[in-house]
């Protein structure tokens, strides 16, 4: 099977700047261009394929046509496609939010929690991103602080640089501040459940941005998050994704275990394949863009001027 090329579906959130448009190639009218929605199956914003013989369709359809055969074994267990991938432009900090986990999201929303992870792709000095608490807090304080707009007094933190990784649990509080290019690969959810949003206005209602603080305490874990994850050598390795790093000339595979998501963070270049008939084919690399390569395609080789790919499997 051939590589795909992908469009992804944009959001225009109130924190974003125009960055992903700027200096990511991501061609999206309007003010701002807050998440680029790179790799999705999504409703609330599904990528399109924009090579091949099936360019034009979206990734939905495309993944309806074809079954979970294009997938792959390791994607058998989960009833829809398993994850998101995202370019965030955070020119403005993130409001305060925690994600639930499956058995709470899929009792009270009828979709998956949100695990995720974030790949620092680019960051101003003094960047930081908020990482859970910083200590082991009750209930009723941070009901109390997120009412006192003191909720940051003990929340963790931390500094980011270029090419940090966060690894970020469903039930962590968390926040990416701004000066940042974010790389997020996330469960397949839309699920975000705001605590602290700095009295923000929702440009459509004139209104302040709806909170959830309730449902929030309900799934927020109220003590420090674990930080000595070892992933081996992987970015991150969790049982809902696995990320990796690829940077310079790769020869890879694509099994039929999973899938494999490719997303150019940096440079330029050449992806080499077999097309459906057989035939040698390439597609060309540049920063900002996002390829799919359906599970069981076998062998591909990326070349390239110091390249720099989020790779991500099943």
């Amino acid at each position: 099977m051939p590589v795909y090329k992908l469009r992804p579906a944009c959001k225009d959130y109130i924190w974003g700047g125009t960055k992903l448009r700027e200096e990511y190639g991501i061609d999206e009218p309007g003010d701002r261009v807050a998440e680029a929605w790179v790799l999705s199956c999504h409703q609330d914003g599904p990528s399109v394929i924009v090579s091949g013989r099936y360019a034009g369709e979206s990734l939905i359809d495309y993944v309806n046509r074809f079954g979970k055969r294009v997938l792959g074994t390791n994607c058998e267990k989960y009833d829809d496609f398993p994850i998101l991938t995202k370019l965030i432009d955070a020119k403005e900090d993130l409001s305060i939010q925690v994600h639930p986990n499956n058995t709470f999201a899929i009792t009270n929303e009828g979709q998956l929690g949100k695990t995720e992870m974030w790949y620092v792709v680019d960051a101003e000095e003094g960047s930081h991103i908020y990482y859970g608490l910083s200590r082991s807090v009750e209930e009723d304080e941070i009901r109390r602080r997120i009412r006192d707009n003191t909720l940051t007094d003990i929340l963790m933190a931390v500094p980011a640089k270029k090419g940090d990784v966060f690894y970020i649990p469903a039930g962590t509080l968390h926040a990416i501040c701004k000066g940042m290019i974010i790389a997020e690969v996330q469960q397949n959810s839309n699920i975000t459940y705001r605590v602290y949003d700095y009295g923000r206005i929702d440009k459509t209602t004139g209104e302040k941005r709806e909170l959830h603080v309730e449902k929030a305490l309900k799934v927020t874990r109220k003590y420090p998050n674990y930080t000595q994850y070892d992933f081996g050598n992987h970015l991150v390795s969790c049982k809902y994704f696995v990320v990796d790093m690829i940077k310079g000339d790769t020869l890879d595979y694509a099994s039929e275990r999973s899938f494999v998501s490719l997303v150019v963070l940096d440079g330029e270049g050449r992806i080499e394949f077999k097309n459906d008939d057989g035939a040698n084919d390439y597609l060309t690399l540049s920063k900002g863009e996002s390829f799919f390569i359906p599970a069981n395609s076998g062998r591909f080789t990326v070349k390239g001027e110091n390249l720099r790919i989020l790779r991500t499997q099943i």
